[in-house]
C-alpha cells in the first residue's frame, strides 16, 4: 500500500512537472503574441519623407535618425508643437516654454539629419494628425511616406492613417520606433507594460470595431 501511495505521489510529481514544462512556453508565446498584436508590420519602402508622430519623442528622433542612414529617405518631417494655455501663461510671465519639436530638430540635426520640416498643426491626437499630415502631403506633392510612432501605438496608427488617406495616392508605411519604451516580448514583466498592453489593446479593438475594413 505504501509503495503504491509513494508510486502514485512519483507520478503526480511528474505530471505537475509536465505541465509545467508544456504550459510555461505556451504562455509566453501567448503574451508575446498579444504585445506584437499593438505593433505594425508594415514592409518599409523608400519614401519622399519620413514623418515623426507627435508622441514619438525621442524614440521617434533616433529611428528617424536610422532610417535616413539606411537611406529609406532624405529628409525627416515632424510636427510642430505651438504653445497651449499653460505654456502662453508662462510666456506671458516671462518663462521661456519647452518646446519639443524645437528641440527634435535640433537633436536630428546633431544625429546628422540635414533636412529637417515642421509640419504645422493646431489640434492634438492621432486623428487630428492623420488629417494633418494627409493635407500637408498634397500640398507638397510627397506621395510616399514613412510614419514613425511608438511600437505599442503603431498598429492602431497604421489604421488610421490608411482611413485618412485613402484615395488620396499617397502610399504610406508605418514604423514603431525599436527605441520605445514598451517591449512587445516582455511587456508583462512591468507595471507601466501592463497598463501601456492593456490601455493601447482596449483602444485598437474599439477601433477594429468601429472600423472593421481600414
Amino acid at each position: 500500500m505504501r509503495l503504491r501511495k509513494y508510486a502514485v505521489a512519483i507520478v503526480a510529481v511528474i505530471l505537475s512537472v509536465a505541465c509545467v514544462i508544456v504550459i510555461a512556453p505556451l504562455r509566453i508565446a501567448v503574451l508575446r503574441a498579444m504585445g506584437r498584436f499593438l505593433v505594425a508590420s508594415d514592409q518599409l519602402q523608400h519614401a519622399d519623407v519620413i514623418v515623426l508622430s507627435v508622441d514619438s519623442d525621442g524614440a521617434g528622433v533616433l529611428e528617424a535618425a536610422d532610417l535616413v542612414h539606411d537611406h529609406f529617405a532624405d529628409r525627416v518631417a515632424l510636427f510642430a508643437d505651438p504653445p497651449d494655455a499653460v505654456d502662453r501663461e508662462f510666456l506671458r510671465r516671462g518663462v521661456s516654454y519647452h518646446d519639443a519639436a524645437a528641440v527634435s530638430v535640433s537633436q536630428l540635426h546633431d544625429l546628422g539629419v540635414g533636412a529637417v520640416e515642421v509640419i504645422p498643426r493646431s489640434v492634438a491626437g492621432t486623428v487630428d494628425e492623420s488629417h494633418d499630415l494627409a493635407a500637408w502631403c498634397s500640398q507638397h506633392r510627397y506621395g510616399t511616406v514613412v510614419f514613425v510612432s511608438t511600437l505599442d501605438h503603431s498598429r492602431r496608427t497604421a489604421r488610421i492613417l490608411a482611413r485618412a488617406t485613402r484615395g488620396q495616392g499617397l502610399r504610406l508605411s508605418v514604423r514603431g520606433s525599436r527605441y520605445s519604451d514598451f517591449n512587445p516580448d516582455a511587456w508583462w514583466e512591468s507595471r507601466t507594460g501592463v497598463r501601456t498592453e492593456v490601455i493601447e489593446s482596449q483602444k485598437l479593438l474599439a477601433d477594429i470595431v468601429l472600423h472593421p475594413i481600414s
